[in-house]
């Protein structure tokens, strides 16, 4: 269900894509959209992982200094029937996790130093999971594609503002309603790119979840896990004053500047609602 959602959301995305540049730069300028953003993704693809962990100051562990948390690591993906993923530790108080990596073959977990204290070996197996399931369902090379997308249709619309302010590409028999249909554009494209780009995410939390919980085979631990996450990312812990950025707050587990919010706030979020994830994950146990 959720892998459908995703589907139909990104062809959604790419559509509106397509019609932007349609619509401002007709065959030629749709075109160029379409192979800008494939450039784009062919970097972000390649390079995001690196990126991310160089971001978190991220050291990656051995056999030495994690022996533990690398056997840990290295059951479940036996579990989940995946290559073994690079492990690395972010040395911060606050409890959370990441994965990153643009396929199995080159898959990378990241955790906290807090969540290695705060949960215990079950709810930690359960995050652990929720991450290879990240990997495994190829997220981030989703994720890379839709911000791809969505970033650039932010761009095009900010050239456009600007164009429209100095008059560029102004036809003196160019009627009101064109250029109120160029405003609506401007302001409406954006908008609904970021609001599927957030749904997407959502989704792919949903589904990470579900797969998650069947590689550790204990739902319950995982829900467990995202409640002691979020107590932590509500509280505003030194992941959220001093490293949490807002570009990435999407790759980690619980979003670590989360806070609570109404109904309009939830559709601009990159994760579900902790409440809504912990009853789905109580209905699977």
């Amino acid at each position: 269900m959720n892998t459908l959602k995703t589907t139909f959301l990104l062809a959604l995305l790419t559509g509106l894509l397509m019609a932007v540049g349609n619509y401002f730069g007709g065959t030629t300028g749709m075109m160029f959209m379409l192979v800008f953003s494939l450039g784009m993704n062919f970097f972000s693809y390649w390079y995001s992982d690196k990126i991310v962990l160089k971001m978190y100051n991220a050291k990656e562990v051995n056999k030495e200094n994690a022996p533990d948390l690398l056997k840990l690591v290295a059951n479940l993906a036996k579990s989940a029937n995946m290559p073994m993923p690079r492990v690395y530790i972010i040395e911060n108080s606050a409890p959370n996790a990441f994965a990153t990596g643009r396929n199995p073959q080159n898959g990378v977990v990241a955790v906290t130093t807090g969540i290695l204290k705060v949960l215990n070996y079950d709810e930690l197996s359960g995050v652990i999971a929720h991450e290879l399931a990240h990997i495994k369902n190829r997220d981030t090379l989703t994720s890379t594609i839709v911000a791809s997308i969505a970033g650039f249709i932010t761009m095009v619309a900010h050239i456009a503002q600007w164009a429209l302010i100095f008059g560029m590409g102004r036809d003196e028999d160019e009627g009101a309603g064109s250029l109120v249909g160029s405003l609506l554009l401007i302001i409406v494209a954006p908008l609904a790119a970021t609001i599927i780009q957030l749904a997407i995410s959502r989704s792919r939390e949903f589904a990470a979840d579900e797969t998650g919980a069947k590689i550790c085979q204990n739902p319950k631990a995982l829900a467990t896990a995202l409640k002691k996450i979020e107590a932590y990312a509500m509280q505003g812990t030194k992941m959220q004053q001093a490293q949490a950025n807002p570009s990435t707050s999407h790759l980690f587990i619980i979003n670590p500047l989360s806070g609570a919010g109404s109904f309009v706030s939830s559709l601009f979020s990159t994760h579900p609602k902790t409440a809504d994830r912990v009853a789905k994950l109580e209905q699977m146990a």
